[in-house]
């Protein structure tokens, strides 16, 4: 058993002690969950040991974020070990405690200003609101991509301490906290970023919700195909059926473009490529997946899928939300489109094998 496969058991281990987690308007996030990950050292994998994380390599996280999006589990790590977490590190600055939240905030209407108090050119002070902020209100910190100075180009990619910060209290479709946050002069360490690794901070978090997407989908398809085979209907098994058997296929076809281009995404990012178009084509593919998987999903399933009890919503409904999230498919096809015409005709074909 490697490594990895490893940190993926003791994973499923810790999830297989929490119940999938209904979130309520009472209950932002399993803090259960987080506390046990955090435990295990699993809130800092791939993220340098020298910088406070856990170590191991980039595939070692996506596993951690994978197995976890699967299993539905309730927590930042997605955004703290494949987007916030990297991004911090790769701008210079230092990486919190992993065992408090950490996310990132991409959207919304936030300047920085830089300050000249003594403490050296890498403070700034945030002025705005950051919108659709992933575990806002749960997150100890926040890593704010924000508008440069008039008259610089780029952006700032700042470390903000949340507490205190006025909140908004929304929620996405599967119930996760997506709300703002007030900036009203809040100080932070920040670092100047050039627009491309600013694009590149952006497709990470799209990575992110990639990979999130792509271990969903495939747990939805393993859920699909198993209840096909033990529901029994005219005196045989629904996964019989032609038509049902169509349809399983259609899903199965989904399921694995979008596995082959977020793998290939990761892959470009472990390589240190530029990974924004791969990151791009990842994101557009999964989330034009997410409408025919989980159609065809709850078809399948019945009436019984779209009961609370069941488990089939704890992922389609986070499916139909991730989908829109860090950046939409049609965000994302105007950046692909740009970039694969960037080079001219002549340009065309190579950039599409350097993206898939």
């Amino acid at each position: 058993m490697s490594d990895q496969d490893l940190v993926v058991e003791t994973v499923r281990d810790i999830l297989s002690a929490h119940e999938p987690f209904a979130l309520t308007a009472d209950t932002a996030w399993d803090a259960g969950l987080w506390a046990d990950l955090a435990e295990a050292g699993l809130t800092g994998v791939g993220l340098p040991e020298e910088a406070g994380g856990s170590g191991g390599e980039l595939a070692d996280a996506v596993a951690v974020v994978r197995t976890l999006a699967a299993g539905a589990g309730a927590v930042p790590v997605a955004e703290q070990l494949l987007a916030a977490g990297p991004a911090l590190l790769a701008a210079g600055l230092d990486l919190p405690d992993p065992a408090e939240p950490l996310t990132l905030a991409v959207a919304g209407a936030v300047t920085a200003e830089p300050v000249d108090d003594g403490d050296g050119p890498g403070r700034w002070q945030l002025t705005g609101s950051a919108t659709d902020v992933a575990w806002a209100g749960v997150a100890q910190h926040v890593a704010v991509l924000a508008a440069a100075p008039e008259g610089i180009e780029g952006a700032v990619l700042a470390l903000v301490d949340a507490e205190g910060l006025a909140t908004s209290d929304a929620r996405n479709l599967a119930g996760e906290p997506r709300g703002s946050l007030v900036l009203g002069g809040a100080p932070a360490a920040g670092a100047l970023l050039t627009p491309a690794r600013a694009a590149e901070v952006r497709a990470r978090f799209a990575l992110a919700r990639a990979v999130q997407l792509a271990a969903a989908l495939e747990r939805v398809l393993a859920w699909t195909v198993q209840y096909a085979g033990e529901r029994h209907q005219f005196g045989r098994p629904l996964g019989k059926f032609q038509a049902v058997q169509m349809e399983l296929a259609e899903m199965a076809g989904e399921v694995t473009a979008v596995t082959a281009l977020t793998d290939a995404a990761v892959q470009a990012l472990g390589r240190g490529d530029d990974v924004v178009l791969a990151a791009a084509a990842a994101k557009v593919r999964a989330g034009a997946a997410v409408e025919a998987v989980a159609r065809l999903a709850h078809q399948v399933h019945g009436a019984i899928g779209f009961t609370q009890e069941h488990k089939l919503h704890h992922l389609t409904r986070r499916l139909w939300s991730w989908r829109d999230e860090a950046g939409s498919e049609l965000t994302w096809s105007q950046v692909l489109g740009v970039g694969l015409l960037a080079e001219g005709g002549d340009g065309l074909w190579p950039a599409l094998t350097r993206v898939v």
